[in-house]
């Protein structure tokens, strides 16, 4: 595996050696001897090189016959990097299993929505990744799960539901061919929970590569933070959030002496934690890799000096790419504080209210099908915006416009939506969809 991991052996293993963060969840070290695999960090003794082998993610390890370290936790490792593998096809189907796709459809479709046929991406993901995608979203559910016994009091049930199995016999059997224990066995064995649950809480970590520059961030989405909707203080974002089952409200901020952010629940029914931990992740954007951003840029006359003297920051994502693309007409050729009072504006009409939220979060961002159907008149937005965001919401609601579909088809279709340019389509590509080589270059400022 040291091909697709693009490192040499010796790299690998002076990596493992001497437990360098800045390789955690950048590879997996597996050992012959005792049949377990680990984060390059994992704290136990160092094995013999001879026994070792070395895996670009934790599901290829999995295929191999390995099972995870219940000391080193290798479900609680950063994401893996958007850039791995050489094929831009299995970046995105990539992003797609993590986001839990393959719970929804599939494979055979999922192929189809990348343009090629099953046993082609079986191929693809073999030679870049390691594992076929089956089983890196059968990797994917258990580690949600490992998390969720340790991290939360939710019952055997409901965490099986919460990490995408059908039903409690197939977790359990899942589980127990991974872990060598049942889960129920696990979570008797489990450490203190990381922080007391409020109400109906439920706390998880979101891991990050350090360094992480959180006022950077926090000032930014404060700047932005829709009435209604978000909130940010000093110590954290909250937001309302739909869900299938109805609303939640989320709050996110950092952890003190770890490199981490909680993200703590409320409201939420299980089956939707999962969706709502990959947004989180998302739009704080943990799995950049700030010391590769550094290397990358480090011989740029220009970006090099900049990135060095702020190390850690990250480009934020946004929750819902329809909220992303709405809020981004709106702010079309007006300030930031212009555009959040009309979106404050726009929530208050066409957005959903709620009656039990806290203070402050009053609304739900509003569905694409109410939006099409709103009077937006007498909200201070223009006519040609007004237009813009009507054909935003009925491609949306109609099924003509999906998100998850390639990046430069959605960047394609939302240009042609009237009053959309190239700028909007490429900010919404970068903040939204995670697009590497976004570039909103007809922004005023750029």
């Amino acid at each position: 595996m040291q091909e697709i991991l693009g490192l040499d052996p010796h790299a690998l293993r002076r990596a493992r050696l001497s437990r360098d963060p800045r390789f955690d969840g950048k590879f997996f070290v597996a050992v012959t001897s005792t049949g377990i695999y680990c984060r390059p960090i994992c704290p136990a003794p160092a094995p013999k090189e001879t026994n070792v082998r070395y895996y670009a993610t934790a599901a290829a390890a999995a295929a191999a016959g390995f099972r995870p370290c219940l000391r080193c936790r290798p479900e609680a490792a950063p994401g893996t990097p958007a850039w791995l593998g050489t094929s831009a096809v299995v970046r995105r189907a990539l992003s797609m299993i993590q986001d839990g796709v393959l719970d929804e459809i599939p494979v055979a479709e999922l192929a189809a929505r990348m343009g090629l046929g099953t046993r082609h991406l079986h191929r693809l993901f073999v030679r870049h990744v390691g594992a076929s995608p089956i089983v890196l979203a059968q990797t994917r559910r258990l580690h949600f799960a490992k998390r969720l016994l340790d991290e939360t009091d939710l019952p055997i049930t409901q965490v099986a539901l919460a990490a995408g199995f059908g039903s409690v016999r197939r977790f359990n059997a899942a589980f127990s061919r991974a872990y060598r224990r049942a889960p129920r066995e696990l979570r008797r064995q489990r450490r203190p929970r990381l922080a007391p649950a409020e109400g109906a809480d439920i706390v998880l970590r979101l891991a990050l590569r350090p360094p992480y520059d959180w006022p950077q961030v926090r000032d930014f989405l404060a700047a932005r933070a829709v009435p209604g909707v978000e909130s940010v203080d000093e110590h954290g974002y909250t937001r309302t959030v739909r869900t299938p089952g109805g609303h939640a409200i989320v709050r996110v901020r950092p952890v003190r002496g770890a490199a981490a952010l909680e993200l703590r629940v409320r409201g939420a029914e299980p089956t939707a934690l999962f969706q709502i931990s990959s947004a989180a992740r998302r739009m704080f954007d943990l799995a950049a890799d700030p010391a590769g951003i550094a290397r990358a840029f480090e011989s740029d006359p220009l970006l090099g000096p900049l990135v060095k003297r702020r190390p850690g920051l990250r480009i934020p994502g946004a929750w819902d790419a329809f909220e992303c693309a709405v809020r981004a007409v709106l702010g079309q050729q007006v300030s930031v504080a212009a555009a959040r009072t009309l979106a404050a504006r726009l929530v208050a009409r066409a957005g959903e209210p709620l009656a039990d939220a806290p203070d402050g979060l009053t609304h739900l961002f509003p569905r694409p099908e109410a939006l099409a159907a709103a009077n937006l008149d007498g909200l201070g937005i223009t006519g040609t915006r007004i237009a813009a965001l009507r054909a935003l919401a009925g491609a949306v609601a109609g099924n003509t416009l999906d998100f998850s579909a390639d990046v430069q088809e959605v960047v394609a279709k939302l240009a042609s939506l009237p009053g959309f340019g190239i700028w909007t389509a490429q900010y919404v590509a970068l903040r939204a969809l995670g697009e590497p080589d976004a570039f909103p270059s007809g922004d005023l400022v750029l």
